[in-house]
């Protein structure tokens, strides 16, 4: 278990996961996030999904406890060949420094560099939190944004 003040990270465990998915459920949470899964409200697909997540060995997921409550989760996985973050905050905890002291804290656990991070270009709190923590804009990309049913332009950031 890694800590960080307030902020505890440990390996994600299944028990989590309806946590994890109700998070998610989140509208505002979803439309920043942007990029969802089509059927982000099947909680029987998320499950499914994110139980064979825990098993893959080439993502490192972790639980963000605060003062022992589940707040969100963090995690790196492969995509095309590149180390990618992900993070998702429940809304109860944004605005209180949790992203930015779970993506501290798991930085000191996940040495893979390159790093890449991808945001919407208008969610400026991940894009703060990323730049924080040396995530370097180096591009941009368009996609279609299933929470916006929309295309919309994202930042690619990269920790060397």
């Amino acid at each position: 278990m890694t800590t960080h003040n307030k902020i505890n990270l440990r390996q994600t465990l299944a028990t989590d996961l309806n946590s994890l998915f109700q998070f998610q459920l989140d509208k505002e949470g979803q439309y920043l996030a942007a990029f969802m899964p089509e059927n982000c409200d099947d909680e029987e697909a998320y499950l499914a999904k994110h139980t064979r997540f825990l098993k893959d060995p080439t993502i490192t997921s972790r639980t963000i406890l605060v003062d022992n409550a589940i707040a969100g989760s963090i995690a790196k996985f492969v995509m095309y060949g590149d180390a990618e973050i992900t993070y998702w905050i429940d809304k109860k905890f944004w605005g209180q420094g949790v992203a930015s002291a779970a993506l501290t804290a798991f930085l000191d656990i996940e040495t893979t560099r390159p790093l890449f991070g991808r945001v919407a270009f208008d969610n400026y709190g991940s894009q703060r939190v990323l730049e924080k923590y040396g995530f370097i804009k180096i591009g941009t990309d368009k996609g279609f944004a299933t929470a916006r049913q929309a295309e919309i332009e994202e930042f690619i950031y990269r920790l060397d």
